[in-house]
């Protein structure tokens, strides 16, 4: 796999409309990638498990084997931990919370623009660098897997395990929002939970990580969900 500071990294396109798919290919092609090409699900599903791939640009819409099947099917029989980038025409927001709910990273909606398409991949592909690390950090945000150490500018900030595994999510998804329901399932799976304890959780976070510094972090996207950046960087 590819070092974080010079990503020249493997990937699969799974794309059933061969102008876009010729589209991507070159393009990544001239970017200095390597990019394989399956147009079907079942072709896509050989591949990722004969080939190693540093991530997955994966349409919904497939013959055989559709995205969201071939995607819960690399998620659960394959283990596969690759970052996937789902490509679609469908935009509705049940049809991104079900990506997200069988394992995709990211969800791009058609038609696109290939520097987007670019940036979202470098992003996903920081992002399961850092995922193999045991410190990620956010602006002056550190925060340390391990030890499970929270820091902001040297200060110490203590959260219970709830609010630290939802503050790690946020951390590992810095390029994009993070649905309410993606937290959810996240944290309490299928059980329900009350109607008010995430948004108590996140006010906590908030609290700890915010409250005292100039520059804020954590985000509220209205009517979508959290994200995580600092906005000045």
């Amino acid at each position: 796999m590819s070092s974080l500071n010079d990503f020249h990294g493997r990937i699969l396109i799974v794309e059933d409309n061969t102008d876009i798919a010729s589209l991507l290919i070159d393009f990544f092609t001239d970017k200095g990638h390597i990019a394989d090409f399956a147009a079907d699900g079942l072709t896509g599903l050989h591949l990722v498990t004969v080939n190693e791939y540093d991530v997955i640009l994966l349409d919904l819409a497939l013959p055989g084997i559709d995205g969201i099947d071939l995607c819960q099917k690399l998620r659960k029989d394959l283990n596969s931990t690759t970052p996937i980038l789902m490509l679609t025409a469908r935009d509705s927001l049940d049809d991104k919370l079900l990506g997200f709910d069988v394992g995709a990273d990211d969800y791009l909606v058609k038609p696109f623009d290939l520097l987007e398409v670019y940036a979202r991949v470098q992003a996903l592909w920081r992002r399961s660098f850092n995922s193999n690390q045991s410190v990620i950090s956010v602006s002056d945000l550190v925060f340390n897997f391990e030890t499970l150490e929270v820091k902001r500018d040297d200060n110490v900030i203590k959260l219970n395990s709830i609010r630290l595994k939802i503050l790690r999510l946020l951390m590992e998804n810095t390029h994009r929002v993070v649905s309410r329901r993606e937290i959810e399932t996240y944290i309490w799976g299928d059980d329900l939970t009350e109607s008010d304890a995430l948004r108590t959780h996140l006010s906590a976070i908030r609290q700890s990580i915010d409250k005292p510094f100039d520059n804020k972090l954590l985000h509220t996207i209205h009517s979508v969900g959290y994200r995580l950046y600092d906005e000045e960087v």
